[in-house]
């Protein structure tokens, strides 16, 4: 199918930042498509420049093409036919909730018996349905977040963008908003996904951009990003102390080294590889054998210092 979003040679610029640099990527309906990285990576830039917020460079290389339309020029069109959930959640604390989002309801001239309807819904769809009466103020920063993508989802959009969803809640909280999202991508909403949690991303995105310092650095299916780029298994010793001199002198074979301060990490694609090697190096101290994560890939590929 041919994507609803296409980029080319996206470039936006700060005075001296170069917040995004020659960025290209497409998405297809009914994908969960994510932007991975670290803060000031440029995920949220490149959100803001898909739906109008924030203007791109000028380069004639450049194109954004959302349903048909460039951002540049036709920003309610695009705004008409999707959901923006952005970083802050911006309700009117004032209101109660059914005021929130029936006022929100107007903006695309839903009647007030369809808007009716469609709140109750949604409400009940995000597990809100007992607060509708409430006031803002009364709300957890939870319930805060589930009205914000409730309140995006007002005009059945074609597609759904998430700006960080997640960030600063607790885990509960958090997977109830991935199980929505799921439920959501069945009912073929295409979702545009902004993260810095690794593990969301591959909980939920079918394709992930992962970007540092505004570029592109790997983009693919998660399971084949972390099949191409990373071991299977890692062996993390928080104590590089308790390790024999002589197997951290001379490592078993097949098996790749990470230092970094206070942490040694073994890789390896055997686990038994790195069991033996824990059995017969390993002093004392703590240690632990995990499946290797997006996250691992991150840090191979960008390292583990801090980048301002």
């Amino acid at each position: 199918m041919a994507p609803i979003i296409t980029v080319e040679n996206l470039n936006k610029s700060f005075r001296d930042l170069k917040a995004l640099n020659n960025l290209s990527f497409a998405v297809e309906p009914g994908n969960c498509y994510g932007f991975l990285g670290p803060n000031g990576a440029g995920k949220s830039t490149a959100m803001k420049i898909i739906y109008g917020k924030c203007t791109r460079d000028e380069n004639p290389q450049t194109k954004v093409d959302v349903f048909g339309y460039d951002p540049a020029k036709d920003e309610l069109s695009i705004k008409f036919l999707s959901g923006v959930v952005q970083q802050e959640d911006s309700l009117d604390e004032e209101l109660n909730v059914f005021q929130n989002l029936r006022i929100y309801s107007k903006f695309y001239n839903i009647k007030a018996s369809e808007a009716k309807e469609r709140i109750e819904y949604l409400l009940d769809f995000f597990e809100l349905k007992e607060k509708i009466n409430s006031k803002i103020k009364e709300l957890s920063g939870g319930m805060k977040r589930r009205l914000v993508i409730a309140r995006a989802l007002l005009n059945q959009p074609k597609l759904l963008i998430l700006d960080e969803p997640t960030t600063g809640l607790d885990p509960q909280v958090r997977h109830v908003i991935w199980d929505k999202i799921r439920q959501l991508q069945k009912q073929n909403t295409t979702v545009l996904l902004t993260t810095h949690y690794m593990e969301e991303a591959f909980q939920l995105c079918n394709h992930i951009l992962i970007m540092h310092k505004g570029s592109k650095i790997m983009e693919g299916k998660p399971s084949k990003l972390l099949d191409e780029n990373i071991e299977k298994f890692v062996l993390e010793i928080l104590n590089a102390e308790h390790i024999s001199k002589e197997c951290r002198e001379k490592p078993q074979e097949n098996i790749r080294i990470e230092d970094s301060p206070g942490v040694m990490r073994y890789y390896s694609n055997d686990i038994s590889v790195l069991k033996n090697f824990a059995d017969n190096c390993m002093e004392s101290g703590n240690f632990l054998i995990r499946q290797t994560n997006l996250e691992d890939v991150f840090l191979h590929i960008t390292g583990r210092q801090l980048n301002d």
